[in-house]
């Protein structure tokens, strides 16, 4: 049983007991939430897509720490102008476990 969900603003396809890292979340650690943002849900082959989302269907999962992703290098330049730039940047993720998909 899978099921695809939209999780702050992205697409993910989930399963029961997947970990996965997602954009930053408000919620805090060790906290229980429910995701009712259900595109398309697949119970052993019988596949219910949404319109836009499916009615009825809500995934729980558990948040279980806050990190940061690696740091990207952004360098900017002209030449021959003495124009040079760099800046850093880690995105701050979420670290969530899927504990159960409800129909």
């Amino acid at each position: 049983m899978f099921a695809i969900v939209e999780i702050a603003g992205q697409q993910f396809k989930v399963e029961k007991d997947q970990t996965l890292y997602v954009h930053r979340l408000q919620q805090e650690e060790g906290a229980s939430i429910e995701l009712n943002d259900v595109l398309l849900l697949d119970n052993n082959g019988s596949v219910t897509i949404g319109s836009p989302k499916v009615d009825g269907a809500s995934i729980k999962a558990k948040v279980l720490t806050h990190l940061k992703g690696d740091k990207v290098i952004v360098f900017k330049k002209k030449r021959r102008k003495g124009y040079r730039k760099m800046n850093g940047h880690r995105q701050s993720f979420t670290k969530i476990q899927i504990e159960s998909i409800n129909a």
